[in-house]
């Protein structure tokens, strides 16, 4: 009986030491590779053209409600807008416009383009854009989401009417 807790034992530290090994080999945890990873970068994603895409792939959103630098999606909001967040200083690839950060009243740092803040819609998938022109209310908040596009970028999809059809950013 010793016999199979001491292999049992063995066994498990020999398991743990391993995934330790992995961990490491892969960069890390999560938040570790996040920092040192691309934040936002662009992407053409079918008909809503060239879009901002976080690290995942996803296509990144901006309100219209949300000016400079005032955060309104929180609570229910979160459910379904998540916001762009990092621990460090964020980092772009081939973005003509400016990253920059935002304390949320979570204490959360959200990253912003050119301003806006950036969110990703639950319902997306990388790759896909299913969230624009999308409008709902929180806490009595209404919203009116839109696609984030690089800056001077002009949209391929038609008039939409509001902001996204002059650009520059959106």
């Amino acid at each position: 009986m010793k016999r199979f807790l001491i292999l049992g034992v063995v066994g498990a530290a020999a398991l743990a030491v391993g995934i330790a090994i992995a961990v490491a080999a892969t960069g890390g945890t999560d938040n570790a590779s996040k920092s040192s990873a691309v934040t936002v970068s662009v992407k053409r994603i079918g008909s809503a053209g060239k879009v901002l895409v976080d690290s995942k792939g996803r296509a990144l959103y901006r309100s219209d409600q949300e000016r400079r630098g005032m955060v309104l999606c929180t609570g229910a909001c979160l459910s379904f807008w998540q916001p762009l967040t990092v621990s460090g200083t964020p980092k772009g690839k081939s973005l003509p416009g400016k990253l920059g950060v935002v304390k949320r009243p979570d204490g959360r740092r959200q990253v912003t383009y050119d301003g806006r803040l950036l969110y990703s819609f639950k319902l997306d998938a990388p790759g896909k854009v299913t969230g624009d022109g999308f409008k709902d209310a929180f806490g009595g908040q209404k919203f009116t989401w839109h696609v984030a596009h690089p800056t001077a970028v002009k949209s391929s999809s038609g008039s939409s009417g509001g902001d996204g059809d002059r650009y520059p950013g959106y």
